[in-house]
């Protein structure tokens, strides 16, 4: 089911029971982020966070050899870059949002400056062999402020994430996975097959206790552990209040699959 048309710069589709595939698609400006972008992302973050139905997002490109070239260079030289950002989502309506479910990165080709922001932005990205992560801004004159500077030295060593960020050069998807940046590498043409397995791995879990336990990780991810405790035990409170709390272990004790609300 796709609530897309034939002109849309982001696409929008469920592709499997719980699944939604979210495709950008801007090929003539090989998917730079401008205003219009923006604003069609940022309003499907907020669509997929209010459907009780979706419990996993896929993010992907209409192109084979370039997941996203970052802001649109055009609209910062003549001015209208604030333009690429949203109040509530930041770059791209996407790098600052405020959400709960899971999405996965589809990379094919590369996925540089904005883009590999983007890619920084989801919880788990899938990358064909042909995909590659860089910060180019150095070489612009311009710096990663869409979440590169904080989030790659926290996603792969710190020594490499400086190396990308002070040469601007970027690296190959199999140097990425060598360093944690990747979950799995796959043949291109092959990521969203590969992102779809991994979403259905996710979708069968309590969906409250996915959202949960991501929400405690990324907020404790870069604080001391006290507060990471202290963040895991609001959480798991919330989670006490749930009705799928309780069919978790009573599914486990009468011996069948749980049936999940998500409430």
């Amino acid at each position: 089911m796709s609530d897309a048309s034939a002109g849309d710069v982001v696409l929008f589709e469920m592709v499997a029971d719980h699944v939604a595939l979210v495709t950008l698609n801007r090929p003539e400006k090989r998917n730079a982020i401008n205003g219009e972008v923006a604003a069609a992302l940022e309003a499907i973050v907020k669509k997929t966070e209010a459907d009780p139905v979706i419990r996993c997002v896929i993010l992907t490109s209409s192109l084979d050899k370039v997941f996203c070239a970052g802001a649109d260079l055009a609209a910062v030289s003549g001015g209208t870059g604030l333009a690429m950002e949203t109040e509530d989502g930041g770059f791209a309506g996407f790098v600052y949002a405020n959400r709960l479910k899971p999405w996965i990165a589809a990379v094919e080709g590369l996925a540089v400056a904005g883009g590999c922001e983007i890619c920084l932005a989801c919880d788990m990205i899938v990358a064909s062999h042909n995909a590659g992560f860089g910060l180019p801004e150095v070489k612009r004159g311009l710096l990663a402020g869409a979440g590169g500077l904080h989030r790659l030295p926290n996603r792969m060593p710190v020594a490499i994430a400086n190396e990308m960020i002070a040469t601007g050069d970027p690296i190959a998807a199999e140097r990425a996975a060598q360093h944690g940046l990747v979950n799995c590498l796959v043949e291109p043409g092959k990521t969203v097959e590969a992102a779809m397995a991994l979403a259905s791995r996710i979708v069968c879990n309590a969906p409250l206790s996915v959202q949960y336990s991501l929400a405690a990780a990324r907020e404790g991810a870069v604080l001391p552990e006290a507060q990471g405790r202290a963040i895991a035990a609001q959480r798991m409170q919330l989670l006490r209040e749930t009705e799928d709390f309780k069919e978790g272990p009573l599914a486990f004790v009468e011996k069948r699959e749980p049936v999940w609300k998500g409430r």
